[in-house]
């Protein structure tokens, strides 16, 4: 199949990011998620249908169905800034494993112009789908929220056998480079205690090298209202640096791995 005229269905396109990957990149983010974690800050990002958002009091429409050619016309606007940086292209959304033929064939595309790609994913698919990306992956950004598969489901809406089955299978394979990222979310896996059973896993992992730990915020708060429905998380506060910095040592004990705070 021809990379280029594969469609997907994207709902933003951010360039001159220095997060979410090596050097400055541009992040590609797609619609649709089969989770819904309660701090979600791109509530916008869950469904796949197209859908009006109030922003500013103004509607505005959220998703646009593009071809791959159409995006990597935009990613390649700053080639010499990913060359200059050692960056590239993530994907990110919403969970681009949703929309498994659009991203393979759209980092494939990206591969054959020589970027870097990367992307920021739960892993909740099936493993023949991760398998078939691997290849042209060069940085799988892999979200590891909780070791406890009930409390997982509680604040994200599915059980995390899956995630953590596929963590191991990738870290396997050798073929990318996995980072384990983790949301640090009051409430939900601030403790102690929950940071370190999941820097033990990520210990556990072949080959991975790094974990990031992402500070809860409430960025994305004010989408919610504009969507009509209610944030789940109302009145907690983000972590303090302190807190952060003790959870990091923690981290780095138990997982053996260069930890760092953001990502």
């Amino acid at each position: 199949m021809d990379d280029l005229n594969v469609k997907g269905r994207i709902f933003d396109i951010q360039r001159y990011s220095i997060h979410d990957g090596n050097g400055i990149r541009t992040i590609v983010f797609l619609k649709g998620c089969a989770f819904r974690c309660r701090w979600c800050c791109n509530p916008e990002s869950q469904e796949h249908q197209i859908q009006t958002m109030k922003v500013q009091g103004k509607d505005k429409i959220i998703g646009t169905d593009v071809t791959v050619s159409e995006v990597l016309e935009e990613v390649l606007k700053d080639r010499s800034y990913y060359q200059r940086s050692g960056g590239g292209v993530t994907l990110s959304g919403g969970e681009a494993l949703c929309q498994p033929e659009f991203t393979y064939h759209l980092l494939h595309a990206c591969k054959e112009e020589g970027l870097h790609t990367a992307m920021e994913s739960t892993a909740f698919a099936d493993y023949k789908v991760i398998e078939r990306i691997l290849p042209v992956l060069d940085q799988y950004l892999m979200d590891i929220k909780h070791v406890n598969a009930e409390k997982h489901r509680l604040f994200t809406g599915q059980s995390n056998e899956l995630v953590l089955e596929n963590a191991r299978k990738i870290a396997a394979s050798g073929e990318t480079e996995l980072i384990i990222r983790v949301p640090v979310i009051p409430t939900f896996n601030q403790t102690e205690s929950e940071i370190a059973a999941i820097a033990d896993f990520a210990g556990s992992l072949p080959g991975v090298k790094e974990m990031n730990l992402l500070p809860y915020h409430r960025l994305g708060q004010d989408k919610y209202e504009g969507l009509n429905r209610e944030y789940a998380l109302m009145g907690i506060m983000p972590p303090r640096i302190e807190e952060m910095e003790h959870l990091k040592r923690v981290a780095e004990k138990h997982s053996g791995l260069l930890v760092k705070i953001g990502g």
